[in-house]
């Protein structure tokens, strides 16, 4: 056990189970009695998902199907960010993005959490848009990975495990 035991923390959404999730939307939206007569529809907008319907409440029912959508799909409600509601001429439109890779701001609190909480043999570093943990012990990072699942701002998956 000389070396240094390692970890990549990353924030990683498979783009293909949004896409099945956004058709599954789009079907379903099509087929239900509610949605008739409201102009409800979803689709991608260049990186954005675009949500229309004539009244706020449909939109927010429009994201309330493609959430549990993803929720099927095993796609964390932590990786979309919706927006409000809005008013665009006779409809209202709800934007939502896909969030990839960890930002510097959150990147630099999961690191401060690491610091403050986690076990003292424990060193985090941030790479671009992921973090690399390392220490000597493989107990500690696994402690430190028991911590960072809980972290609520983000959907967090550990890769690279490297002992």
């Amino acid at each position: 056990m000389a070396g240094e035991s390692t970890f990549d923390v990353v924030s990683k959404v498979d783009k293909q189970e949004v896409a099945n999730a956004l058709n599954q939307s789009q079907k379903e939206i099509a087929q239900r009695y509610d949605f008739k007569g409201v102009g409800a529809e979803i689709d991608f907008s260049g990186e954005k998902i675009l949500m229309k319907a004539n009244s706020e409440e449909r939109v927010k029912a429009v994201l309330d199907v493609f959430q549990s959508k993803l929720i099927k799909r095993g796609i964390s409600l932590k990786s979309l960010d919706e927006g409000e509601p809005y008013a665009s001429g006779k409809e209202y439109r709800l934007e939502a993005s896909i969030k990839e890779g960890i930002a510097q701001d959150l990147a630099k609190k999961i690191n401060k959490l690491i610091r403050d909480e986690g076990p003292k043999s424990v060193k985090s570093q941030i790479q671009g848009d992921e973090l690399r943990v390392s220490s000597k012990s493989r107990d500690d990072l696994q402690a430190t990975m028991a911590l960072l699942k809980d972290f609520e701002e983000a959907d967090l998956q550990f890769v690279n495990f490297r002992s």
